[in-house]
This record gives C-alpha cells, structure tokens and sequence, in this order.
C-alpha cells in the first residue's frame, strides 16, 4: 500500500502552527491577567478612585522644645486624564489665577514622560501644587464644572522663628532622580531639601495612606468603598528634638548681620551643636507656596551666597586657632617639653626666609607662645619635629606622623555632622608635597607656613570648633549633631561614642593654661566675661585675596565647660577685632542669658559694624 507522506508531513505541520499560535494566547492572557496590573489598574479605576491621604510631617523643636516647624494645610489640584471633558478653559484658568500659557505649559509636563515617568491617563496626577487658601475656596465652588479635576489635600512647613534657615532646610518637589531612587515618592510629593528636613527625611515623612472612593457609571464619587474597611490611615513622621538652643542662634545670627562667616558653638560633653550660624543667611518662609521657586532662584543667584553654609561647607586656613593642635603633637612627640624655649626675632627666621611675628618677650616657651600667639615658636617647633633624624628615618615620615596626629583630632576628613554637604577641608600628607617638590627634595622650610594654619592646610569652622571642644575634654569629643532626639527612636550610636586623640590627656592641661592665658593677659583679652573663666586662642588668617580673616576658638568655663566655639568671620582682620568680641559675646549670652551693660558697647560694635564692604563682592 503506497502511503502519502507529504500529506502526513502537512497535517504535523497545521498542528504545530496551530499549537504555537494557542500557546502565544496563552501566554498573552497570563501577562495580561496576571503579571501586566495595567487592566486591572484601568479596569479598578472605573469604579474606584483611589486617594492618596498624605501624613502630617513631624514637628521640629529646639532643645529647650520650643516649636521651630509645624505643618499648615496645602492643597493640590489633581486630575485623571482619561476622565477629563470639554470645559471652559479660560474659567479654569481664572478661578485659579494663572495665564493660559501657564496652563499649556502644565499640561504638557503631565503628559510628558521624561519629565514624568509614572504617567498614566488612568491614574491621579499633579496639575497644580501648594494652592493658597483662597484659591482652592474659589475652586471648590466650581469643581463640579471641570470634571476629571479633584483636590488632594497636603500639609506645607511653617516657620515659627526667622532663623536657622541652614539647619531646618525645606521641602520641594521630588525630582524625577528621586522617584528613581526611592519608590516611597510618585510624581507631585515632597522631600526633604538642605538641612535636618534633608539629612531626616525617612523619620520626617511618615508613611502614607489610601481612602477608595466607590464611584457611578459617570464617573461621580457616591461614597467610601465597603464604609472605608479598606482604607489605610496616614502615619505621622516622627518629631525631631534638634540640640540647638533657638535664642543662641538667633543672636548669633544678630551679630553676624553685614558679615561673611559661620559661628558654631557645641556643648563639649555631648557634641550637641547650640548653634550653627552662616552668614548671610535668609528666611525660611521665603521657600515656602508657590513662590518658592523663584525665590530659590533668586537665593541661588545671590553673589554673596546664602544658601551655602559656611559653618560646615566652607574650608578656611585656620591660622593662629590651629596652633594648640602643634603644641599637642610636640608634646607627644616629645619634640617639645612645656618649658622649651625658642626665641622670636619679630618673627621666625631662616637664612632668607622669615615668618613674621608681632612684639611680644623673647625667648619664650609653650604656654607664653600660645598665650601671645608666637608664630616663631609654632615654626621652631615644626622645623625640630619634620627635620629630626634621630626620630624619623626621614622628612616625609615625620609629616605623615604629624599628619596623623590632625586627623585623630577631627581634621582632613569629614566629621560625621548629621547634615548633608560637609566639607572635609584640608591637611596634605607626603604624597601631596612629593608630587610638588620630588621625593626626598622638601624640607620642613618648605612647608613650614602649616605650623600656623597657613599654606595648604584647610579646615571647616566645625572642625575649629570641635577641636575647642576637644580641648575642652582634654583629649576626647563626639561627633557633632544637631538633632538632639527622635520620636520614638534611640539616636544613631555613632553621635554617642567618644572619639578619642592620639594625644595623652595630660598634655591637654597645658594647652588649657596657655588658652586661659591669652584671655587673661594675652590676645584674647578683650574677650574676658567678668565671674567666668574663658580659654581662647585667636586666629588671623592670611588672605591672598584682599583683608585676612578674623577668627576665634575657645571654650568656657575653664573647668567642666559647657560650650565651645569657634567664630571665623571673612576680611575682617585681626582675630581680636571680629572673632573674639562675637565669641566672647556668644559664651556669656549662652552662660549668663544676657549681656553685662559693662560689655553693651562690645556688642553694638559688633552688630553695627559691616565688614562684608571688603569681601570685594558686589551685592545685588
């Protein structure tokens, strides 16, 4: 019997084709059904609508707990594309109080998927954010008339106090790099921007919650799905207790008006920060509503800078406030003992080579040299420790050691504060010097402008304040902070550990004395505060770029202090024009609660005075 094996070869053929083409339903039906939630999503959103209900953001607080931030009630104007019909454009666009170019530009960003990645025509989006009061009265009133528009309610910071900008920050809209990093946010909500409202956002902002509406045929919301069994309430963010004292602060920030600079003062004991001042600053309010991107603009464009935070961003040469960091290494090295003399020629001198000096008594050892702020010693003392052979096996041995020592002491990196931006400053090693000069071709000559904070070495007023509060607990500090406590929330372990120096403790008591000195009879002099014991060491950087900067370091009292502080104030001179009375005045405002009348006249200069005439900026 013949058999036909191409019609046999066919019919293999037909089934295969038609199995493959079952199997691509098949497979289509289960992404449509079970893995693409897009129909569903559609499908739900016929006869739900699903309401985001934003939680209340926590509350800031100073130390004392006096309100800083709260919240006010915000409105947005949402919409669902798929949902929106003919309406009077132009009646919309007055009830709202924006022009029609504003309203096609809006349209067209909602729809625009590089700008809005998560855009759906099926789900809510943001038309219009941050409505005032009154707008959203005339719109609730005529919503009716512009069907697929809803308003979603919000909360917006508040402002008790004109202060503080730099720690509170603000918040702003999410950004489309936010929605990528963190799928908590969709396209219309806010974050944490500059500041604690930054650096705290996941406490800050709470968990959020959904109410399902029941919707008509036509769209109209007759009422809570199953009497609201399924909603999910909001969870309010935590509260946040910041260690700022506000009324410190605030005069800081007094003192500082017409002045470039920063003042941190920490309290030694726990690293809490009292007070964190950059200046110029700006209010807060002003990043508030609708307003707040032209105002940050206009902020960012700013010559003199605001928004930038000197007191932690900002890397200085720390000048004469670095020289207890070298009477510290010296001692420990053994270079140096509190009573080794060096003399002082007006100034340090080296063959051709001379670092200047002010009159003062020669020879003199560590404690007068601190007291009068000798550059000589600082530079003899420098010289003895990079050149020693019999200690190093070479130059740049003895650096990287010294370096060492600097950065156990809170300098070359950064320091953990819990804000976002901070500098690490500066503080070269030997590498850095051999890429210059060669290996083995510098000398402590060469380099010898670091002794007394200048040359290459950099440091954050933070890091000057924090080595006063080092100094202050006589070889030991905490990472500085400035949020005190967490709803709820035990603080990160890193803000409660000590953090001690290569330096023994018992060297610090001489660094100690010769700080009391200079306020007793030295340098500091005019920063003496009747019935409290001040330690001080000033600081007059040296300023390629016009008038040197004015700068002060100390703690108070001289025996279980309660603050430290460091005041560094651009183009204003000598440490004891500017940095000393600001510093002075700060220590006894936070110790005493007032200013003695004998000192008003210290304070009225400083608050009249304007030294930002010779920064060379020229204002708006």
């Amino acid at each position: 019997m013949n058999v036909d094996y191409n019609l046999g070869n066919r019919k293999w053929v037909i089934i295969g084709i038609m199995t493959v083409v079952v199997l691509i339903y098949l497979v289509r039906l289960f992404t449509l059904q079970v893995l693409d939630n897009d129909y569903k999503r559609f499908a739900d959103s016929n006869a739900f609508l699903k309401k985001i209900q934003y939680p209340s953001r926590g509350l800031i607080y100073d130390r004392n707990g006096k309100l800083l931030v709260y919240n006010q009630p915000a409105y947005d104007v949402m919409m669902i594309v798929r949902e929106i019909q003919e309406f009077d454009t132009l009646d919309f666009c007055r009830t709202l109080g924006i022009t029609r170019e504003q309203f096609d530009r809006r349209w067209a960003m909602v729809k625009d998927r590089r700008l809005n990645p998560g855009y759906s025509a099926y789900t809510p989006q943001t038309f219009i954010s941050q409505l005032s009061a009154q707008d959203y009265g005339r719109l609730q009133e005529k919503l009716y008339k512009f069907p697929g528009f809803f308003i979603q309610n919000r909360v917006l910071r508040q402002y008790a106090v004109n202060s503080a900008a730099n720690v509170l920050g603000n918040i702003r809209e999410v950004s489309p790099r936010d929605l990528e990093k963190d799928d908590y946010y969709i396209r219309g909500d806010y974050t944490g921007d500059l500041g604690v409202e930054k650096s705290y956002e996941k406490y800050l902002r709470g968990e959020k919650g959904i109410e399902i509406l029941l919707r008509d045929a036509h769209g109209r919301i007759k009422g809570k799905y199953e009497d609201g069994i399924y909603d999910i309430a909001p969870k309010s963010g935590k509260n946040l207790k910041l260690s700022i004292d506000a009324d410190l602060q605030q005069y800081g920030e007094y003192l500082m008006q017409n002045k470039i600079g920063a003042i941190v003062a920490i309290e030694p004991s726990t690293g809490e920060i009292l007070a964190l001042v950059s200046s110029p600053t700006y209010d807060p309010s002003a990043l508030i509503g609708r307003e707040r991107g032209k105002n940050y603009l206009k902020l960012n464009k700013n010559p003199y800078k605001p928004l930038y935070d000197r007191a932690f961003m900002a890397a200085y040469p720390p000048g004469s406030t670095f020289k207890p960091t070298q009477g510290l290494i010296f001692l420990q090295e053994k270079v140096i003992t509190p009573h080794t003399m060096y003399p002082c020629y007006h100034g340090f001198v080296a063959g051709r080579l001379k670092v200047g000096c002010h009159a003062h008594g020669s020879p003199l050892g560590l404690l007068p040299a601190l007291q009068t702020s000798c550059n000589a010693y600082f530079c003899y003392g420098l010289r003895s420790m990079l050149d020693s052979r019999s200690r190093y096996k070479n130059t740049a041995e003895a650096f990287d050691i010294w370096k060492d020592y600097l950065v156990s002491m809170g300098y070359g990196y950064r320091l953990g504060i819990d804000l976002p931006g901070e500098s690490r400053g500066f503080i070269p090693n030997s590498k850095f010097y051999n890429k210059i000069y060669g290996e083995n071709r510098w000398r402590a000559l060469t380099v010898i402008s670091i002794g007394i904070g200048q040359g290459e070495v950099l440091a954050t007023p933070l890091q000057i304040a924090n080595l006063a509060a080092t100094i202050a607990n006589r070889g030991y500090f905490y990472t500085p902070h400035v949020v005190k406590e967490i709803q709820d929330t035990v603080l990160n372990e890193e803000f409660r550990q000590r953090r001690y120096t290569h330096i023994d403790s018992e060297y610090y008591n001489y660094i100690v004395e010769g700080m009391r000195m200079a306020v007793t009879g030295g340098t500091c002099r005019v920063g003496a505060i009747p019935g409290i014991d001040v330690c001080g060491k000033t600081g007059t950087a040296q300023n390629p770029h016009g008038k040197d900067h004015s700068a002060f370091m100390g703690f108070a009292p001289m025996d279980n202090p309660k603050i430290a502080i460091a005041v560094y104030v651009e183009n204003a001179g000598f440490g004891a024009t500017f940095g000393v009375p600001i510093g002075s005045l700060m220590i006894e405002k936070y110790l005493n609660g007032f200013i003695a009348p004998e000192r008003a006249y210290l304070e009225e200069r400083m608050v009249t005075s304007n030294t930002m005439i010779y920064s060379g900026i020229k204002g708006n």
